[in-house]
């Protein structure tokens, strides 16, 4: 145990943390990575390729343990459909199990093809919506051989102008969709709906925010929730805020965890909005939601960074924030808002987000067999150089 953690053991139980508790939390916590963001990657533009990326969802995979061996708390894999594609997925399952992981979410495609050009399962062509919702049934089955707990969908469907198409037409066509699809998921799965504001259609979305999402929901059953991504919404937007209202209204599923500076920029998670993240990691603690099965999921694009260092990252700035906001004197901030004392109850969530807690995260990664300084064990066991050298000829996994 280090002199670092010592120190700060001793501020925090001078603070009344319950510290045996937070280190058990911090040790329950799981993220889940996706497959995706381990192949090549990059703008709108252009794919930047990367020595040593994965062919194959195996590969993906062996690139994900070792984020899960470093990190200790990143146990599952969310797949993309028809990226992660196999003959097999009973053998993608066994190699995730034999390297420590499981499989996760199961993410479709609803907006790469052509056929998909103006939409999907909101498509005014009743052949493109049976193509789409064909595609949903077959991610479905796909969950339940997998052994996965959710559908996680998110719709690029929308119109450009005007005029294009009836917003009515549109709705009744995206709830008739799905209503067949939930009615043929397996019964481990649920439907995880995702929402964002704009593109690639910039004149309406057909699940543009938090509001319609939760609105679908509500119409498509208890099995559908709400997914989060931290990038899907207009600049200024209390994130934290809606976090809380889905929390009160049972419908937050889960989330897309990323950051951005302008857009959806699918950056390293807590790189730009650090305190954003501690906030939102406050009003789960808070409502104790980690009990209720809200899936944590990063999803990021790496353009130009190292691959699996950047997940470590990630993952990483995720323990410190949950720890950050397990010790939070809830307390004090409830004593503050009751008095109406508007700085004080401030100053009580500055005191915890200020705190330096890499030494409490260290030492929880030491319990769990993991490495206390992840990016450096990482960089250190020559992992990246290996796979580089030995994953010469076949095609580069990539996002497009």
């Amino acid at each position: 145990m280090s002199a670092g953690y010592d120190v700060l053991a001793e501020t925090l139980r001078a603070r009344g943390v319950d510290l045996d508790a937070v280190e058990s939390a911090l040790r329950s916590q799981e993220v889940e990575t996706p497959s995706w963001a381990y192949g090549n990657s990059g703008t709108r533009f252009a794919v930047f390729p990367q020595p040593g990326v994965p062919r194959d969802p195996f590969e993906k995979l062996e690139d994900a343990a070792q984020v899960h061996r470093h990190t200790g708390v990143a146990p599952s894999v969310a797949l993309h459909i028809p990226w992660d594609r196999v003959d097999d997925f009973g053998a993608l399952r066994a190699h995730a199990e034999s390297l420590g992981l499981r499989l996760g979410a199961i993410n479709p495609n609803l907006f790469q093809d052509p056929e998909y050009r103006l939409g999907s399962v909101c498509h005014p062509d009743a052949a493109v919506r049976r193509r789409a919702v064909d595609h949903l049934l077959e991610c479905a089955e796909i969950a339940g051989a997998a052994g996965a707990g959710a559908l996680s969908l998110w719709l690029a469907d929308g119109t450009n102008y005007p005029g294009q198409d009836s917003f009515s037409a549109r709705r009744r066509r995206l709830v008739s969709c799905l209503e067949e699809v939930v009615a043929a998921l397996p019964d481990s799965v649920e439907l995880l709906v995702e929402y964002k504001l704009y593109e690639p259609a910039f004149y309406s979305s057909d699940l543009a925010d938090w509001g319609s999402a939760l609105l679908l929901c509500e119409e498509l059953g208890d099995r559908a929730k709400v997914l989060v991504d931290l990038g899907h919404h207009a600049q200024g937007v209390n994130v934290e805020q809606i976090v809380s209202l889905l929390l009160a209204a049972g419908r937050l599923g889960g989330f897309h965890f990323n950051d951005r500076k302008y857009g959806d920029d699918d950056l390293i998670v807590g790189s730009i909005d650090p305190f954003q993240l501690f906030l939102i990691y406050a009003e789960l603690v808070g409502a104790a939601a980690f009990t209720d099965g809200v899936r944590t999921t990063i999803d990021q694009s790496h353009n130009v960074e190292p691959k699996i260092e950047a997940m470590i990252q990630s993952v990483e700035n995720l323990q410190d924030s949950y720890a950050k906001a397990l010790i939070v004197d809830r307390a004090a901030l409830a004593a503050a808002q009751a008095d109406g004392d508007v700085l004080g109850g401030h100053r009580v969530l500055l005191d915890a987000f200020r705190t330096d807690v890499r030494p409490l995260c260290a030492k929880v990664r030491a319990d769990l067999d993991a490495s206390p300084d992840p990016v450096s064990a990482f960089r250190d066991s020559g992992y990246a150089d290996q796979v580089a050298a030995a994953r010469v000829g076949g095609e580069a996994a990539a996002w497009l």
